[in-house]
């Protein structure tokens, strides 16, 4: 009965079924971060912090959850990265690891990925004003059966040459639409990328700075969580929220429960 009943939700989660990524875009961007902070399990965590990821001006990129965000909203950190691994397996996720120069990864759900990925494709082809058969082997013979954040150029040539003869230009193009990045430590290596993502990685730094400096000036660099998500950050086009979850689960901020609300403090080094 319980192998019935695991198989079944495991099933559910394919990638196929749209339906297990609900959009809850309306009133969720509304809830405020203290009546919204713990969820029970990592997929509920993804499909809220989805639904409230921040709409940004000129900047076309799916929604994104970092691993951060994740580890301050579920209160068991070794049941996110279980949970994360099993969706991963199941191809309902992919997780990114992030140019930042810090242990970032970004986590996002593997429909929104391929759309990310077909624009990108779409801005490429039409700069070279013909179909660029790489990227549909790119997407049929690597994305689906490569899980991992990396992969060496001696796989990837060899899952992309089921599909036709790879030359050296073809991975220049994988490279350009911002799908790989080269590792700085081994060029042989690849970090899979989510194209058109840069200019929120700069934000994402920003972000943080901005947040800790705004703590830091506080006398006892603390402050009502309520007041903090009232600002507005000047530096960065993703929301306070976002970067207040990014900083609770990365360690620099904490909570303490008082009677009049949840009050933000920075973690003394």
């Amino acid at each position: 009965m319980e192998t019935s009943k695991s198989s079944s939700t495991s099933r559910k989660r394919q990638r196929g079924e749209v339906e297990a990524i609900p959009e809850p875009q309306g009133s969720n961007q509304s809830l405020s971060l203290e009546d919204n902070l713990i969820f029970s399990d990592t997929m509920v965590a993804l499909r809220m912090m989805r639904g409230q990821f921040p709409h940004i001006d000129k900047v076309t990129v799916e929604p994104f959850i970092l691993r951060s965000q994740l580890y301050s909203s579920v209160k068991d950190r070794t049941q996110v990265d279980r949970e994360l691994e099993s969706l991963k397996r199941e191809k309902v996720l992919r997780i990114f690891k992030l140019n930042t120069g810090q242990d970032d990864h970004a986590v996002m759900f593997m429909e929104d990925y391929l759309n990310q990925m077909k624009r990108a494709v779409k801005i490429m082809e039409a700069k070279k004003q013909s179909v660029l058969p790489v990227f549909e082997w790119f997407e049929v013979h690597v994305i689906h059966s490569k899980l991992e954040p990396c992969i060496g150029h001696q796989e990837l040539c060899s899952l992309l040459s089921i599909g036709g003869k790879v030359k050296d230009e073809d991975i220049s193009l994988l490279i350009n639409a911002g799908l790989l990045t080269r590792q700085l430590i081994d060029p042989d290596m690849y970090w899979f990328a989510i194209p058109n993502i840069g200019s929120l990685l700069k934000a994402l730094t920003q972000g943080r700075k901005e947040v800790m400096s705004l703590l830091n000036r506080k006398k006892y660099k603390e402050m009502m969580l309520g007041l903090v998500e009232k600002k507005r950050l000047r530096f960065s086009p993703l929301d306070i929220r976002f970067h207040l979850r990014d900083l609770l689960g990365s360690g620099h901020l904490k909570t303490l429960h008082t009677p009049g609300g949840i009050v933000i403090r920075v973690v003394k080094d």
